[in-house]
């Protein structure tokens, strides 16, 4: 029985062990780079559009394992259109972001309703947007810039918002706000997970034992402190990171508190028996799109503020970054499993390879091949496990 709970508890959390001994071999590599502060901070400026597209593809993915190819042509595109307004149109920063947004909403609404409603399938339609956003932004940087790209360094407001730090610090001194709000997430994370455990008492569900619990409020809080530690030392807490942590709680809500949310997983498991029973299978598909295109737009502003400028390489193969990191958390590619923080451990993992692999100086395409092996092998693993547990 003991060595069934343990086979158990490895296999459930096979991606974070993983993500764990993977940190610890680039930091052995890199002679200690790995572990130092400024780079737990670029672990997260340089990696946040893989959070927050890979939110928009879990629900794409969970409704039968559909994708959306063309969400990095589009953060190409319309980083493109917000130099031009921000820069050559001279628009305010805020009038921006709302002509950004309402045109994200725009693209998602033909989006969806052409997969949901023409029954364009998913891949053909986000192939279209994949070819054509890529040229035009391209396009609208050649004509409105002699070098291909729009410095935005003189918005300031933007790039505070995007890219700025809470209560900055200088690097090295340690930044007091940025550790309390350490101990903060701590309280919340142990409060709600005891607060989950006796709800599942109190109703009659199966709940983990108090040691496990125990166990995993120790870790977590440990993890919690070690990284805010981190960013205290690097300056303070990156506005980036609000970004992420916002969106991340957002859909964790709605896929795991919400009618709605449950639909998702429900038409990937059965899209026609979950028609039949009553749920508008169409709606949720232009949903899931729709979506998808809203969290490009703010995946867009995060991009252009960090890199200070609009450039025809922005994007480029952030649409396979996201799915990568939603299928190596656990997201099934056939659709109707997966789970927010699931594809957060992904993501960091996706992080963690890039940023080592960078720290070691390894070339940008072998770095590519390493993250196409790591997709194959969670696919291959996920595959197994489901026919080990048919056989059961």
């Amino acid at each position: 029985m003991a060595n069934n709970n343990i086979s158990s508890i490895l296999k459930k959390n096979a991606m974070l062990i993983v993500l764990v001994l993977l940190f610890i071999f680039f930091t052995v590599m890199t002679g200690g780079k790995m572990f130092e502060a400024m780079n737990f901070n670029a672990l997260i400026t340089q990696n946040a559009y893989v959070f927050v597209l890979a939110a928009g593809m879990l629900m794409c993915m969970l409704t039968g394992g559909n994708i959306d190819l063309s969400c990095g042509s589009f953060v190409c595109f319309l980083g493109a259109l917000g130099g031009i307004l921000m820069t050559v149109k001279q628009f305010s920063p805020a009038v921006s972001i709302v002509i950004m947004l309402l045109i994200g909403v725009v693209y998602g609404c033909v989006l969806g309703f052409l997969i949901a409603y023409v029954d364009v399938p998913p891949w053909i339609a986000t192939l279209a947007g994949y070819l054509a956003f890529r040229g035009w932004g391209t396009a609208l940087l050649s004509a409105n810039s002699t070098t291909g790209s729009i410095s935005l360094a003189a918005k300031k407001d933007f790039l505070a918002i995007f890219s700025g730090k809470l209560f900055s610090t200088p690097m090295g001194q340690l930044n007091m706000i940025c550790m309390a709000f350490g101990i903060i997430a701590c309280v919340i994370v142990v409060a709600t997970s005891f607060m989950s455990r006796a709800n599942k008492v109190k109703k009659g569900y199966e709940a983990e034992s108090m040691s496990s619990l125990l166990i995993k409020c120790v870790l977590a809080c440990a993890a919690i402190i070690l990284f805010t530690y981190k960013l205290a030392l690097a300056g303070g807490i990156p506005t980036v990171l609000i970004w992420v942590v916002v969106v991340v709680l957002i859909y964790n809500f709605i896929t795991a508190n919400t009618t709605m949310g449950r639909y998702f997983y429900t038409i990937g498991g059965n899209k026609e028996a979950t028609r039949l029973s009553g749920v508008d299978t169409r709606k949720i598909m232009f949903l899931a799109y729709l979506n998808m295109a809203v969290l490009t737009a703010i995946t867009t502003f995060i991009v252009t503020a960090r890199f200070q400028a609009a450039n025809s390489q922005a994007g480029t193969y952030y649409e396979m970054d996201a799915i990568a990191a939603c299928v190596v958390g656990g997201v099934s590619a056939y659709g109707g499993s997966g789970n927010i923080f699931g594809m957060v451990i992904g993501a960091t993992l996706i992080g963690v390879i890039n940023l080592g692999m960078s720290l070691m100086g390894v070339d940008a395409n072998w770095q590519r091949v390493v993250k196409g092996l790591v997709l194959l092998a969670a696919v291959v693993f996920d595959i197994l496990a489901d026919k080990k547990n048919a056989t059961k």
